[in-house]
């Protein structure tokens, strides 16, 4: 059996990650960081990244509804170190609680520049009724 590469988290990572985005999640509904620009926002944790070492923690967040992501990143960067503290009771498992990192997630607006390069009009026509045609006859 070989070992996973460098560049692929292994299943423990990937494990490990899953149940570290879940913390983050419930410590942020339950209202836990007194922050008003956390408070005010809805914020969505799409995926966490451990590092090989299991000590850092990288959470990818989309703050929905708010033009401003930086400064949903900082207050979450400035009050990481609590919200570490706070995930102590759901990883009790966990040797060594990860330091936790927060960066903004692009993956949607790649989506949604992909999306829109496939509804362009040279994309549509390309894509047209007309090969339709061409293939029954």
């Amino acid at each position: 059996m070989s070992k996973a590469t460098s560049s692929s988290p292994s299943q423990r990572m990937l494990r490990v990650g899953e149940q570290v985005r879940a913390a983050i999640t419930q410590v942020l509904q339950r209202g836990e960081v007194r922050d008003d620009i956390i408070e005010k926002t809805v914020i969505s944790i799409s995926e966490v990244r451990m590092s090989p070492d299991l000590k850092i923690a990288t959470a990818y967040v989309s703050p929905i509804g708010v033009a401003d992501h930086d400064g949903v990143i900082a207050a979450l960067n400035r009050h990481a170190k609590y919200i570490r503290g706070r995930l102590g009771g759901q990883l009790r498992q966990m040797k060594y609680m990860p330091e936790v990192r927060f960066r903004d997630d692009t993956s949607f607006d790649n989506y949604r520049k992909i999306d829109e390069l496939l509804r362009s009009p040279e994309v549509a026509r390309d894509l047209g009724p007309d090969d339709d045609k061409q293939e029954d006859e």
